[in-house]
């Protein structure tokens, strides 16, 4: 019985040094630590303690759509129990505590480093569980009874926004006290997937489709690729919410009680935002779609702490600026960083019904007056109504090209035009914004090596599709230090400006030495004999 008993020790700190191995090397072992330190009795942690850690109970719940399924506020009542159901099986039927070595083996099986297919694999299983005990049960299926079970079956684009929604919260950093919530429009995500993965794409009016009353069937397979190539950090959410929430049970109360009045201003910053282009919504889109240091940008514009995140990444809006693009130079000149340039237009003639499109370009750097393509990579998107990410296609580098009237006229046989354009070649551009900003025209992918191919709006054509522009807006996604750079530059810019426009009174007081008296005299007589005074 000793031996049997040493021997089984031996095995359990064996598997505790690799499950600390394995989370050291994922850089959460301490914040492991002291969560369960702080939450542990008697070297356990009760199933309760979890459930209400990891809650996302909700007091309001409200959506710019105007309406949310039925059961999605009793999906949100069930999270924090399905969540430690899932990573914590063994104990669930117990009630019992949760020890050290079972609290690791749950962390790194659910939220330790694997494919993205498995982190999907993983969120909908939660998801699926809250859903059947909200008394609204998905279609998926898994093979097995482990954390990363493969799933099968399928997802309606009802189900599929609410995953959206319930991933938004996630991504929401929220603390677990009851909030009043206000969720996004993600219908272009939706619509997205639909248009992506149903069998009956080509019939769904994508304009005005009411995802809550589509009856396609997406299957888990293709939503899995369709999320890889679209949304990749929607795989990461789940693990990162975990991370967060015991982040904020182990910090001080003074701390959580500053996080919760930060994300109640949060809420007004939110609802001002979404009078952009660029809404919660959309922004949250395109944070999924970007894995660098860029969509930590992209998120803080999604949930703006202050005034000063708006007022530090809006460059350039055309309905507060004017159009055009000296306006449009004005604002943007001098910025050296990450640029994302939203484009809000119409198009159809008299015979058409008008369809109003968004599309995006995001570059890696800020725009330069040359009369060539220039940059060093980025990617376009289709907006709105469907969201879709084009991004580098490695044939070309035509990423975007912007040109201004050159300052000083002179003949060129061959003018480049002005105006800024993404992808394509010169003459031949995948989109290019004219100078006025009055039109926007948008070519096939057949003339892009640059860029990915695929429609920017829905049944875009091969041939070019002009548009009249409604609204311009570009964001920089540099940070406050390459916010502050360009301002310094454009006060320089200014100081210069100033000085050439200075007048030396004492040099042209005199009107008989004044060149300007000279030039007149050789204009009323210009045969008239001149020697220099010596």
């Amino acid at each position: 019985m000793g031996a049997s008993s040493s021997k089984n020790g031996e095995i359990q700190s064996n598997e505790v040094r690799d499950l600390e191995s394995q989370a050291v090397s994922n850089g959460v072992l301490s914040i492991l630590r002291t969560f369960f330190s702080k939450l542990s009795d008697a070297d356990s942690v009760s199933l309760s303690s979890l459930q209400q850690c990891f809650s996302l109970n909700c007091a309001n719940i409200s959506c710019e759509t105007g309406s949310l399924p039925e059961c999605f506020p009793g999906v949100l009542e069930h999270m924090g129990a399905a969540i430690t159901d899932t990573l914590f099986p063994s104990n669930c039927q117990e009630g019992g505590g949760i020890t050290w070595v079972e609290f690791l083996r749950g962390y790194v099986k659910g939220c330790g480093r694997m494919s993205a297919s498995s982190l999907l694999n993983i969120l909908f299983r939660v998801l699926a569980l809250a859903a059947q005990r909200a008394g609204s049960a998905m279609k998926l299926e898994f093979d097995s009874e482990e954390v990363d079970g493969k799933a099968s079956g399928s997802i309606s684009p009802r189900d599929l926004g609410i995953i959206l929604w319930v991933c938004w919260i996630m991504s929401s950093n929220l603390p677990r006290e009851s909030q009043d919530v206000s969720l996004p429009d993600v219908n272009h995500l939706v619509l997205s997937a639909v248009e992506s993965c149903a069998d009956n794409a080509s019939a769904i009016d994508l304009w005005g489709a009411d995802i809550l009353s589509l009856e396609s069937e997406l299957t888990v397979g293709k939503i899995h690729m369709w999320a890889i190539r679209t949304v990749p950090n929607l795989a990461d959410l789940f693990s990162h919410f975990i991370t967060s929430r015991m982040k904020q049970e182990s910090a001080s109360e003074s701390y959580r009680a500053g996080t919760s009045s930060t994300l109640a201003e949060n809420g007004s910053d939110a609802t001002r935002n979404d009078s952009y282009l660029l809404t919660r919504g959309r922004a949250w889109a395109l944070f999924l779609s970007q894995r660098s240091s860029i969509s930590e940008h992209i998120l803080k514009i999604c949930f703006p702490c202050n005034d000063d995140v708006i007022e530090e990444s809006l460059l350039y809006r055309s309905r507060v600026h004017g159009k055009g693009l000296n306006r449009f130079w004005s604002n943007v000149d001098g910025y050296h960083g990450p640029v994302l340039v939203l484009v809000s237009a119409t198009s159809g003639d008299s015979s058409e019904i008008s369809r109003k499109w968004i599309i995006g370009a995001l570059t890696h750097q800020g725009f330069e007056n040359r009369d060539a393509f220039y940059g060093s990579g980025g990617c376009l998107y289709s907006i709105d109504p469907t969201f879709h990410v084009f991004s580098a296609a490695g044939s070309e580098q035509n990423y975007m090209y912007s040109h201004l009237h050159p300052a000083i006229r002179q003949y060129d046989p061959h003018p480049k035009p002005p105006g800024i354009a993404f992808g394509g070649s010169a003459g031949n551009e995948r989109v290019f914004i004219e100078e006025d900003f009055a039109k926007v025209t948008v070519r096939h992918h057949a003339l892009d090596k640059t860029y990915q191919h695929g429609s920017l709006f829905p049944n875009q054509g091969y041939l070019p599709v002009e548009a009249s522009v409604l609204d311009v807006e570009v964001w920089g996604l540099g940070g406050k230090a390459t916010k502050e750079v360009q301002i310094s530059y454009q006060k320089r810019e200014e100081l210069f400006t100033a000085q050439r426009r200075t007048i030396d009174l004492k040099t042209f007081t005199n009107w008989e030495d004044s060149p300007e008296k000279m030039m007149m005299d050789m204009i009323s007589n210009p045969n008239t004999v001149r020697r220099e005074d010596r």
